[in-house]
């Protein structure tokens, strides 16, 4: 029996061109004499789908569409059979009324063959908000050359169910040990699991445990693409019945592979790509899909000669091109001499667009308004901000005017605390960097620049032959240059202990005393606690963020605004 895995990139919401997309992958299956075709977990939607599943008119419309796949598949391809991903009706008057379910078509038709039965409601998952669970496992049999194959199904969380080793504590339902007496030959897995640091080798663990469990391969078969903040690493693979790896597709890319059940593979060595080239990676999937998904062909970044925006910068060109990146910097009278060649020569070495526009009469307009109007004089904090915000006024102009996609260039840390301006630097169409602690960005940058980086630079058509980063922009002291010799440790701790802390509360959710017993002084603790409690309202309000921790300060991050102080 051949199987052919077909590791998919689809548009969320988009029935019919992801059902064209599924037929002409089954047109290159039946080229190579497959027997079932693989497709992801909700493959005819896209995931995440959210709130498209509340429309009825979809939901009918996609059994239409399903009607003319099964026949157009039976048409050109005969006996071939292919698995897709739907949101199954439910009949009754109870909501919720889908399940996320997996239909076989063969012959013409097609029926349902496995339904999700764990639903996740944990970092941005909400599936029990659209679907039902299923209380049995699916078992399906498939005769092939007259041998029955018992094939067990599990639909992306169902798999899920080690506590030991993916630490979200016992599920009620447990579809791994309930297979168990079914005695099946092998075990599907369709998923659509996003990416997250470290992920990738925590799948391994779970599917090896449930290959070993059960004693059978298991087909593990992800979704790859970026959906709004969401980025989908595909890395599918098939593991033997010993728990070992035989089979391994791109991470990052569409790919596809056949295997045969009989067919004894060699193992897969272990992947060599290091953690801080994924998150890269990541990333530039993850601008590319959104500026494509979103109808956008270029992209707008503020230049200030800092890490931030260069790192952003190199992740732009890398996913779109460089005639496609317009940056632009604008000076005022903090600027340094130093910032403005920094920017200069960083867009000489990724070849892209730059404009300079001084922002120093529109300051100076600013204030004297302020001052003959209201007898107010901007100082300080304000007139910082002022500044931002003028810079930000001008990107946004220029991106509307334009058709550009902005880029915002903050990073997480930043984010955390509140150290970025509402409507300035802050605005924007996508938050690049802003699941990257400032600590991560140098890291990334230091990689970049380093001969580590030289396969990844070629592969983005970057430039090989130099650092692309810099030294000036990576070792000089950050700043925002909004003040006379302002840097950021005038208002925050160094990012090394900053980063620390941050990571301490946000995503491993340690109280007061934990990050004492940690070595972390109280006041310190206590002082970026209330920075980030103060800071809510400026998070509710910016771009979709990238997510590639486990816990983004985005979608999954649900912090109430006004909260007890």
């Amino acid at each position: 029996m051949k199987f052919f895995l077909a590791q998919l990139n689809p548009i969320v919401g988009d029935l019919h061109g992801n059902a064209k997309k599924i037929f002409h992958i089954a047109g290159k299956a039946y080229s190579d004499s497959a027997d079932m075709v693989l497709t992801p977990e909700l493959s005819l939607w896209g995931y995440p789908a959210k709130d498209l599943l509340l429309k009825k008119n979809l939901v009918e419309e996609q059994y239409l569409i399903l009607d003319k796949l099964s026949k157009s598949i039976n048409k050109n391809f005969g006996d071939l059979s292919i698995t897709v991903g739907i949101a199954e009706k439910i009949d009754d008057s109870f909501f919720p009324n889908l399940y996320n379910s997996v239909v076989l078509i063969e012959k013409g038709e097609w029926k349902t063959i496995a339904r999700k039965i764990i639903l996740p409601t944990y970092e941005v998952f909400d599936e029990k908000r659209y679907f039902r669970s299923e209380d049995k496992v699916s078992v399906i049999s498939k005769k092939i050359k007259n041998v029955t194959y018992k094939i067990g199904i599990t639909i992306c969380e169902d798999l899920w169910v080690n506590e030991n080793i993916e630490g979200r504590g016992i599920h009620k339902k447990n579809p791994i040990s309930d297979l168990k007496s079914k005695k099946i030959d092998l075990l599907l897995n369709f998923s659509a699991s996003p990416y997250t640091f470290k992920k990738s080798k925590l799948r391994d663990k779970i599917s090896s445990f449930a290959a070993r469990y059960l004693k059978v391969p298991v087909l593990y078969i992800n979704q790859v693409g970026a959906n709004d903040d969401l980025i989908f690493d595909g890395n599918s693979f098939i593991i033997n019945k010993t728990g070992s790896k035989i089979k391994q597709l791109k991470s990052f890319a569409e790919d596809t592979s056949i295997w045969d059940i009989n067919e004894n593979l060699n193992l897969v060595h272990e992947n060599k790509s290091s953690e801080i080239s994924s998150v890269f990676d990541a990333l530039v999937l993850g601008v590319k899909d959104y500026a494509k998904k979103c109808g956008f062909r270029s992209a707008l970044i503020g230049l200030s000669g800092g890490i931030d925006s260069a790192l952003v910068s190199v992740i732009a060109t890398a996913a779109l091109g460089s005639k496609n990146i317009f940056c632009v910097s604008m000076p005022s009278r903090w600027s340094s001499e130093h910032s403005k060649i920094d920017a200069k020569y960083l867009v000489e070495r990724l070849n892209i667009h730059l404009n300079t526009i001084s922002i120093e009469r529109i300051m100076s307009s600013f204030e004297d308004s302020f001052l003959k109007s209201l007898n107010f004089n901007a100082e300080g904090i304000t007139n910082q901000n002022i500044q931002s915000r003028i810079r930000g006024t001008l990107l946004m102009a220029l991106a509307n005017q334009e058709k550009h996609l902005l880029l915002s260039t903050g990073n997480k840390s930043e984010l955390a605390v509140g150290y970025c301006t509402l409507y300035g630097d802050m605005n924007g169409g996508l938050s690049v960097i802003g699941d990257l602690y400032k600590t991560n960005v140098f890291k990334l940058c230091n990689w970049l620049d380093s001969e580590d980086s030289i396969e990844h630079r070629k592969a983005y058509k970057l430039d090989t032959r130099i650092k692309i980063i810099g030294d000036k922009i990576r070792k000089k002291a950050p700043s925002a240059e909004l003040g006379p010799d302002q840097f950021d440790t005038d208002s925050l701790p160094p990012y090394s202990l900053l980063d620390k802390i941050l990571k301490g509360l946000i995503e491993e959710k340690k109280d007061l005393k934990c990050l004492e017993k940690d070595g972390h002084a109280k006041e310190q603790i206590l002082k970026i606690i209330k920075l980030i409690k103060k800071a809510e309202f400026k998070r509710k309000q910016a771009p979709p963020i990238l997510k590639l921790s486990s816990q983004s300060l985005g979608n999954d991050w649900r912090v109430p605004i006004a909260i007890f102080n």
